[in-house]
């Protein structure tokens, strides 16, 4: 926990914080929950967002992993999509989450991928899938954010 790992943003997305003088990669974590449970985004735009949990620190007193683990995976990387579409003039708020799970993991690392549903001006709906290191689904989720105007003059947190 808490090694560095490089984020993939698409080059606009890095050129249009740039040149509002942040750094994005630099800026960029799953916030202080996500570095507790070791979330690390590996891939971030608004089209996809990919990224990672172990399953060991984030189970459940039966060894299995945890499903509001498997939620915070599926909001995080909603959250990134929805903010990722919304750019720096948005805040992405989650507004509604629902998850099913499919399947117990009991060790090993489980992916989360978050592929958008619908994109518009105030809202975003994404749909994620968890997958186990198998490839075989274990929680289904859809997160809608509410895309709210950034306050004037402020920078993101950390720029």
């Amino acid at each position: 926990m808490g090694e560095k790992h490089a984020v993939r943003f698409p080059q606009e997305v890095l050129d249009e914080y740039a040149a509002l003088g942040i750094d994005l990669p630099a800026l960029f974590s799953a916030g202080d929950l996500g570095e507790r449970m070791d979330i690390r985004i590996l891939e971030a735009s608004a089209e996809r967002v990919v990224g990672t949990m172990p399953v060991k620190g984030n189970t459940q007193p039966y060894g299995l992993l945890h499903g509001g683990a498997s939620a915070v995976l599926a909001e995080t990387l909603g959250s990134v999509g929805a903010m990722m579409h919304g750019g720096i003039s948005k805040i992405a708020v989650g507004v509604d989450l629902n998850c099913t799970h499919h399947r117990g993991v009991r060790s090993g690392v489980v992916t989360g991928v978050a592929t958008p549903v619908h994109r518009g001006r105030s809202t975003t709906t994404f749909d994620i899938v968890i997958s186990d290191e198998q490839d075989r689904r274990v929680c289904t989720a859809r997160l809608t954010c509410l895309l709210r105007d950034a306050p004037a003059g402020d920078a993101p947190a950390g720029a």
